[in-house]
């Protein structure tokens, strides 16, 4: 597994390095990775190592599209992720998760069932204030903002436990009483 895992860097450090100069040679400035559960970066600590490998000068083009619905369902608190980010938050996604704590706490948090069987999963995508309540995400996008962040937010609605229209109403309900405008 180690040496797996080293290898996979190893290519990830050459193929990155060589997209970013690639991308600095186009006039992109960032280059904003969204952390994903099971992916070479998921976290805070993955992302850095990214940028560690890629090199000082193309490094500083990378940073996190910060969805905080992954980092819940990994354990993670995303406040705290902000905070360790800092100027390394590029682009933020408002999606929320709900960790199932009846099945979780028996078969933990790693998750391969497909969303449509949310009744039999450890966590669900849920409308943004369905799994964290509207104080946790004041706190969030005051910490963002904190953090020099001060761009867009977009929605992801994957809240198969109601309508689209009703996950899409609810979540941008939350945001426009969360986001400081």
């Amino acid at each position: 597994m180690v040496e797996a895992v080293k290898y996979q860097w190893e290519v990830a450090a050459k193929w990155w390095t060589e997209y970013a100069q690639f991308a600095k040679d186009n006039g992109i400035e960032k280059i904003a990775i969204e952390e994903f559960p099971c992916q070479l970066v998921y976290n805070v600590r993955s992302l850095n190592k990214l940028v560690e490998v890629v090199g000082s000068d193309l490094g500083k083009m990378i940073g996190m599209n910060l969805d905080p619905s992954h980092l819940m369902i990994q354990g993670a608190e995303p406040i705290a992720a902000a905070r360790a980010l800092g100027e390394k938050i590029f682009y933020i996604h408002g999606k929320d998760a709900r960790i199932e704590r009846y099945k979780a706490d028996v078969d933990g948090l790693l998750e391969n069932l497909p969303v449509d069987k949310s009744v039999d999963r450890t966590w669900n995508y849920v409308a943004v204030g369905c799994g964290r309540n509207l104080q946790w995400w004041k706190e969030f996008f005051s910490v963002c903002r904190m953090m020099g962040y001060n761009g867009y937010v977009s929605l992801e609605m994957e809240d198969l436990t109601m309508s689209v229209e009703a996950g899409l109403q609810t979540s941008i309900d939350a945001l426009n009483q969360t986001i400081s405008k």
